[in-house]
Formats: C-alpha cells, structure tokens, sequence
C-alpha cells in the first residue's frame, strides 16, 4: 500500500525550493541534474527532493506504470561510482498526494566531498554550482570536511617573527579574568604552547607558529605575506549615506584590530544610560564587545572576503567569511554553538575579549534590548552576519567634529582662522582637510599622503592643536582627530588666551 504523504512533508513543498528543497518533474525518467543536487546537497548541509514536483512548488506526480523505472535507476546510479564518488546509499520513498504518486529523496550531509561525474557541486540558495575550477570553493569544501582548522596551519616563521611586546600585553591582560592566571609565569614559548599556536606539520613533522599565532600576535608585513586579503572595513554612514562620513580600514593583528574597531564604534555611537538591576552599565560598550570579538574571532581567515562593521543610522551589522554549519537565521532558543577558530577564541576569552563558546548570542541579545529595544539578527551562510537594530538617539550628533557638514564648513573655518590672524600654513590647511576626510588617519599616513616629511607634519600637528583646531582623542594608534571648528569669537578668544609655551608632544 503507497503511503500517504505526510504533513512535514507536504510543509516542505509548500515552502518552495531553498537552500534545502529541490523539485524536479522526472515524470518518467530521472533527469540528470538530479544527481547534481544530490552532490551538492551531501557537499553542503544535506536536503530533500522531491521528483514528480515542478520548480514552482505544483504536484504533477510520476507516471504510475515509471514509479519503479525510475526508482531502480536512481538507485543504480548513486551507487555506481562512475557517477558518484563515494558511492551513496539513498533510497527514494514512495508517496501519493491527491491520487499522483512522487517520490522523496532524503540526502545526508557527506563526511567526504562527493564528486557527480567526476565534478564537483556545491548549494547555493537554490542552485547547484559547478566549483571544480574555483580553488578557493574546493579548499573551503575540503576544510568543511575535514574538521581542521584553517588557522591551525604550520607556517614557516618561528617565535622570534612574533611581536614581543603583543605577547606580553596579552600575559598581563590574563589578570582580568584570573588575578594568578597561569601565563603570568609563562615564558613566550610556553605560552604559545598552551594556546595551541604552535603545532607540528602533519607532512613535513616539523614544529612551526601557525596562522593563528602571526594573526594574534605578528608583525603586520608578517601577517600581509601569508595572508594579503587579511583586512576590516569599518566605515559610519549617517549623513553621506551615498558613501561614508568617516572609515577605517584595519589591517593589523587581531588585538590591535579590537581596540581600532572597538574605538571606532565609541566614537560613532552614543553611551546612553541603562541599569541592570541596581547597577549601572554600558549597553553600547557590551555589543560592541560582541559583535567584535565575534567578527574577528570567528571569521574564515582563508577566504578573500572583506569582514566589515558599518554603522547606519538605524543599525549596525557586521559581516565576515564563514565556513557555514548551517544557513538562515539563528535562533537563541534553538542554536547550537560550534568552534570556529579554537585557539584564537581562547586566546580572546583569556584576555577577556570574549566569554565562553555561545554566551555571545545571548549577551548580544540581553544588551540590544536594553539600548534599542529591538532583538538583534543573526544569519548564518557562507557569508555571517549580525545586524543591531539602532533607536535615533544612538547615532545622533555623534563622533568628532561635525559630519554633516561639507568640505566647504571645513574651509570657511579655515578661512575665518586666517581672517581672524591665526595664520595657517598650506601644510596646515592641507592636513586639516585631510583629518576632516578621515578621522582616523595616523602621522604616516599624513606623510605619505600629503607626500611631506615627517619633521613638517610633526611641526604643524603641533601649532594646530595650539591653535585649538584639533584634538587627539585616544591613543595615537586607536584614537582619532576631533576637529575644533569655532565661531570667529571664539577664534579670538581662543587665540587671546594661548599659551605661549611650546606645547608638549
């Protein structure tokens, strides 16, 4: 007796082709692309098909006297390994709906990567994708399936191309979470050892740091030459939302990373009030910790991908590379945390960057309540993303100077500084201009820039904080520039009242 089909079933038509479902006619013979979607579905997350279904989700069924033709050729064909490799072992069940017979195909997800005659499919939404001759889809494939970790890979630098200083900062950081913290009495090596940043090479036997051990704590060259695609985008869009008001574009370790993303985010973001329970906290200072952490922590460091963190004026949302263990978005209720990069999110959680494996969601989710009243989402794919819904307060009149204005706000105050007898160099103006462009900029990058020597960008950084047209806020590798723009009053006055000291460095 032919089976009725089931209601969860009966569901999964009626929800349409996805990243899971497939419908294929093969009224009365398997068409071949069905072996395609069965590749890709045991490459990726596994699936359901349904044969006897069109495209648009309508229930044509298969003809009764072909049910068993086509049942017996599909089965011969994914057992034949001339068409699928590894063989799979998948049976269709036999349904009627409304008098039409169809027949469904469970496909698990495959340990190994599954080859259909002898290429190599991958599942994108709703499509099978040919990735034989795309390196970087086959490696990923292949990292999914393994189990290993891109990171855990032996370069071919030792201890002494790590930065020092990253070491120890990272030692006395430990206090944070454990007063008598192990590392404290550690040296460099047996630190490293501990976090697992260095490893044996499985081919050569041959002892080396890994790429998680140069992303945490290598010199910036180091990190560009085994990984050029390693870059953050952070960029605030509220008012140029055609483009940006302000960016900046981290390439350097993940810790230095943290404190530049994390400094950025203040900068743009306001700390309004909040208590939980009876004490006092910082909302915004907890998401951004977070969605931070997060960002750098558990991103595919193998992809090209650019990870970003954008702040609009209604969210914020950061997105990353990711060696997907699923697809959609990710509930609190049911989500099932997994390890991305081991040994960097240790190295996070002992220096207090981050907490245990899945309270991230949950804290993301506590603190945007309390800053937006909104539910932050999060969306799994090879692309991750968490989006934090924004109140209006959050981003209203925020950051240094003033970003809603033009260029053109910025060369009247420089004019009325000239008018009012503050004289300013062409290398003044010059820098000034390139401060209100990007907050964020360093003394090299003026150089470099503004193609001037170091001495004269010292020299005029100087006089124009003299001057009180700006301000360093921060350190100078985390920090940034507030500009003072003033009303010609204020111009004189400030002037009247400067010090005719030499200021201080």
């Amino acid at each position: 007796m032919i089976q009725t089909l089931p209601q969860e079933l009966l569901e999964l038509i009626h929800g349409g082709e996805n990243i899971n479902v497939e419908f294929k006619k093969s009224g009365t013979e398997v068409t071949k692309d069905v072996y395609e979607t069965v590749c890709a579905f045991s490459n990726r997350d596994g699936g359901h098909i349904f044969l006897g279904v069109k495209d648009n989700g309508e229930i044509l069924g298969i003809e009764e006297d072909k049910v068993d033709k086509v049942k017996k050729e599909f089965v011969t064909s994914v057992n034949n390994e001339n068409k699928m490799y590894p063989p799979l072992y998948l049976t269709p069940i036999e349904y009627e709906t409304d008098g039409k017979r169809i027949l469904y195909i469970r496909v698990p997800i495959s340990q190994d990567v599954c080859r259909c005659n002898g290429r190599i499919y991958d599942r994108n939404h709703e499509s099978d994708i040919d990735i034989t001759h795309h390196s970087d889809e086959v490696y990923r494939l292949y990292a999914r399936k393994s189990g290993s970790y891109f990171v855990n890979k032996v370069t071919g630098f030792g201890i002494g191309s790590l930065r020092s200083d990253l070491i120890e900062r990272a030692r006395n950081m430990t206090r944070v979470r454990e007063k008598g913290h192990p590392w404290l009495s550690m040296s460099d090596e047996e630190l490293l050892r501990s976090a697992g940043l260095i490893l044996k090479d499985e081919h050569t036997q041959k002892e080396g740091v890994t790429i998680a051990a140069i992303l945490l704590f290598g010199a910036d060259s180091t990190i560009m030459s085994i990984l050029p695609q390693h870059k953050t985008d952070a960029i605030f869009r509220v008012f140029n939302a055609d483009r940006y008001d302000d960016r900046d574009v981290v390439i350097t370790n993940l810790i230095e990373s943290y404190d530049r993303l994390i400094a950025f985010g203040k900068k743009h973001l306001n700390d309004t009030f909040h208590l939980d329970g009876i004490q006092s906290v910082s909302a915004r200072d907890n998401i951004l910790r977070e969605i931070v952490s997060n960002l750098l922590a558990h991103r595919d460091f193998s992809s090209g991908y650019v990870a970003k963190l954008i702040i609009e004026k209604n969210r914020i949302y950061t997105e990353n590379a990711n060696l997907s263990h699923g697809h959609g978005s990710l509930s609190l209720a049911t989500f099932e945390p997994f390890p991305k990069n081991p040994p960097i999110s240790k190295v996070f959680r002992e220096i207090g960057f981050a907490d245990e494996l899945g309270s991230g969601m949950r804290n993301t989710y506590k603190y945007t309540k309390m800053y937006s009243g909104g539910e932050p989402q999060f969306v799994e794919g090879d692309v991750f993303r968490i989006t934090i819904p924004l109140s209006e307060v959050a981003t209203a009149t925020v950051g240094p100077g003033s970003f809603g204005s033009s260029d053109g706000a910025i060369n009247e105050a420089i004019n009325e500084a000239i008018n009012e007898a503050i004289k300013l160099t062409k290398s003044e103006q010059r820098i000034l201009k390139a401060i209100q462009k990007n907050s964020c900029i360093t003394r090299k990058e003026l150089i470099e820039q503004l193609n001037v020597g170091e001495s004269t960008v010292y020299r005029a950084i100087q006089k124009l904080k003299a001057k009180g047209l700006i301000e360093r806020i921060g350190s100078n590798k985390t920090g940034y520039w507030k500009l003072q723009v003033r009303s010609k009053e204020n111009y004189k006055t400030h002037r009247n009242s400067d010090s005719p000291s030499k200021p201080s460095a």
